[in-house]
């Protein structure tokens, strides 16, 4: 688990990253879980374009993904969630 200080320090990192993962209207199947999983080994923090228009899917889907992929959920703007997973040798520095 994270605590808010690290939080806040990703929620700063994600500003700068694009979107590399995209859910659209065929919802969270496992090849997009898959790209997910590849992603967060080579960033660690991604952010993901979610296509629902409902936030109450949006934030389900957010629970599912981390869920599914053991990822931490770091924020949930609009159709944009972002995730972070540290790896064995992580790259970003949390305070």
């Amino acid at each position: 688990m994270l605590n808010s200080k690290q939080v806040s320090h990703l929620r700063a990192l994600s500003h700068g990253i694009k979107s590399v993962v995209q859910i659209g209207n065929k919802g969270l199947s496992d090849s997009v879980i898959n790209e997910i999983k590849l992603n967060l080994k080579a960033h660690e923090l991604i952010k993901i374009q979610v296509q629902e228009n409902d936030k109450f899917a949006r934030a389900l889907i957010l629970t599912s993904i981390c869920e599914k992929v053991e990822a931490e959920s770091i924020n949930h703007i609009g159709k944009q969630i972002v995730i972070f997973k540290a790896n064995d040798k992580t790259k970003i520095v949390l305070p």
